[in-house]
């Protein structure tokens, strides 16, 4: 099943017209955009320069020789997870690779581009450990042009909480340790399956970040790993069920009813912060490649390239948490509008399912460590295919400017 990014009208044809009119001006030789309904989907250009529309999250990963742009060596982010050249990944043609959306062309990430667009800005991620994979492959992309200066907050919190600053640019840029979304607190180290057992507040907000976006110019939602363990859910203050407990005579709940639930009461609290202007992003799910067994069961992920997409259907519980996620995600534009507040979709769903040969696999250690996930097919290899999100990023900001100039 492929998944599209949603088209919303922009309301009356002229405020389209004067759309189609002025973007071609202030861009030059960008692409003629617009805005659709919560994503943003992208214009882009063809190959022969002419500019058309199409949604850019939907298409086929295509090879790409002048790939990688970056390298473990050029590049002091990556996370030692995530180092697949590091730790002997013997493969490298799953570097190869470019997405290619249907009908027009995703251009390559330009640091140059992204710095001066978001000049005296900030940027946050709010998220797991996979939203900070994206912001690492970020830094990555950028130190073709600057290195950042290391701004976090305390050393003790440095695991929750990262600040860099691009001095140059003046550009700061976050990440907010969040896996929840909401208020989380651990009732049992090791639970029913030896990952301990987390109780969400479903009603209340991690305060954690949200008492901190108001500075910020954009910011990144993204979470979805940590909902698949065993979790207690409250509502009221009141226990109210669980899931994969396996406790008798409580109510036990699909993985998508908290994590929905967990996305309205983010998305609310971003509502109710009157001092916040900034334009909110969700990149939607990642999907895991596990094979032959689940994580900690001996599930890998071997694959050598891409599936096409006739050959992958988003199902399941990826599937549930995907619909929450946009039911979600409609429901705050609505609200949105009113607060002149904005929501978008960064959909890197489709594309990722895809990319079964993008993790790290057993490639994020040294064979003889001992490691809680021997197999990694939840994250993505620095270089790899998670760089493209930074480019859909790059294209939609792009069109966040040029909308802003338009309506100044």
């Amino acid at each position: 099943m492929k998944l599209h990014s949603m088209e919303i009208p922009l309301g009356k044809v002229v405020i389209t017209l004067i759309l189609l009119t002025c973007i071609p001006l202030l861009l030059k030789k960008s692409p003629v955009m617009k805005e659709p309904k919560g994503s943003l989907s992208s214009a882009t250009t063809t190959k022969n320069g002419n500019s058309t529309k199409c949604d850019i999250f939907t298409g086929e990963w295509v090879p790409n020789e002048e790939a990688p742009y970056y390298t473990n060596r050029s590049c002091w982010k990556i996370h030692e997870q995530v180092n697949c050249m590091k730790y002997g990944r013997p493969d490298m043609d799953f570097l190869k690779w470019r997405w290619k959306p249907d009908g027009c062309e995703l251009s390559t990430f330009n640091p140059s581009q992204f710095l001066e667009i978001v000049r005296d800005k900030k940027l946050a991620f709010i998220s797991d450990s996979v939203g900070r994979n994206q912001m690492q492959s970020l830094i990555c992309l950028l130190s073709a042009v600057e290195y950042p200066i290391d701004v976090s907050y305390r050393p003790e919190d440095y695991f929750k909480r990262q600040g860099y600053l691009y001095k140059t640019y003046n550009f700061t840029l976050a990440s907010f340790w969040a896996p929840f979304l909401v208020k989380a607190e651990e009732d049992d180290p090791n639970g029913p399956s030896g990952t301990g057992i987390f109780g969400l507040h479903l009603d209340e907000p991690d305060e954690s970040w949200t008492t901190k976006i108001d500075k910020f110019d954009y910011i990144i939602f993204s979470d979805s790993n940590w909902f698949h363990r065993p979790l207690m859910y409250y509502e009221n203050g009141h226990l109210i069920g669980c899931q994969f407990c396996g406790i008798q005579n409580m109510t036990d709940y699909p993985i998508s009813y908290g994590y929905q639930r967990a996305f309205r009461t983010a998305f609310k609290a971003i509502l109710g912060r009157k001092n916040f202007k900034g334009v909110t992003y969700l990149r939607t799910i990642s999907p895991s490649h596990y094979e032959d067994g689940v994580w900690n069961k001996g599930g890998n992920c071997l694959r050598k390239k891409p599936f096409r997409n006739s050959e992958m259907t988003l199902d399941g519980d990826d599937l549930d948490l995907y619909k929450a996620q946009m039911k979600e995600v409609k429901a705050a534009q609505r609200e949105g509008r009113d607060r002149g507040l904005k929501f978008r979709v960064i959909d890197t769903t489709q594309a990722m399912l895809l990319r079964p040969d993008g993790h790290p696999s057993r490639y994020g250690h040294w064979p003889e460590e001992n490691v809680t996930r021997p197999n990694d097919c939840v994250h993505w290899c620095l270089p790899g295919p998670i760089d493209s999100w930074n480019e859909f990023l790059l294209e939609m900001l792009k069109k966040e400017r040029v909308l802003a100039h338009v309506f100044e």
